[in-house]
């Protein structure tokens, strides 16, 4: 960590992230990024962090090359593919992905979404997250997003991937009775619900887990889109990456 940062995110700093991400105030963002350590973070701003080096805003290729090895070393989903970005951005060179700009959060929603409810669409002009409910005619009678070249089809993989978040956020854990308490109340139905009910007497854990929980869901969204040949770019009043938190899948 460098010299003079700080590790923890306390809620203060969180909001001012999400006010930079939201607004797309690079600036903001590159300086709280230079007094934070950005691995909780990383998926949830690194393109908003991608635009500043674009834009030449100062202590943006410092910030970002501490980020892309950061990401190299923590190597989860979507990481590589935002690393690279970062490295191509630091390098000056054009990004091979396509930009589009779609909301991580809700790209996740419809790919982790309530499988009966779930998946949907991409608006490949707009960016937007559509749900299968908004258009369910169109998925019942089979309408395929190359028929109008408009529109990319998300599949809803369901909660799977959420479940192993809590088993890997359960193993790192350092306190060993949370750990306990957690490990046994997502067993069986209702798992979601009783994690975030026993997650709940414990506030900095819990704000750990959100910020977990987020970065690897950002990470499989990004990652997803990569191999559509996509990637995320933010605009005023899109991003909503550190949103209202919450705990994906089924109650």
């Amino acid at each position: 960590m460098v010299a003079g940062m700080t590790g923890a995110w306390i809620d203060h700093d969180l909001a001012a992230l999400r006010a930079a991400c939201y607004a797309a105030d690079d600036r903001s963002l590159v300086a709280l990024l230079r007094t934070r350590d950005a691995e909780p973070v990383l998926q949830q701003c690194g393109d908003v962090l991608t635009a500043a080096i674009t834009r030449g805003v100062p202590a943006a290729v410092e910030t970002a090359a501490r980020c892309s090895a950061a990401l190299h070393m923590r190597n989860g989903e979507g990481d590589e593919v935002l690393a690279d970005q970062l490295d191509a951005a630091i390098g000056g060179t054009a990004p091979f992905l396509r930009p589009l700009p779609v909301d991580l959060e809700e790209l996740s929603g419809l790919l982790e979404g309530d499988p009966a409810w779930g998946g949907g669409w991409v608006d490949l002009n707009t960016g937007e997250c559509l749900p299968a409910t908004a258009d369910s005619g169109d998925l019942w009678y089979g309408v395929a997003p190359e028929d109008t070249g408009q529109r990319l089809h998300v599949a809803c993989a369901g909660s799977h991937a959420a479940y192993r978040d809590m088993e890997d956020f359960i193993a790192v854990l350092d306190d060993r009775s949370l750990a306990d308490a957690l490990a046994t109340a997502i067993r069986g139905r209702g798992a979601f619900r009783r994690f975030k009910d026993v997650l709940a007497a414990s506030p900095a854990e819990q704000r750990r887990y959100w910020l977990f929980s987020a970065e690897r869901r950002h990470g499989r969204a990004r990652a997803w889109l990569a191999d559509h040949d996509y990637r995320p770019t933010p605009h005023a009043g899109c991003s909503r990456a550190l949103s209202t938190p919450c705990t994906p899948g089924p109650s």
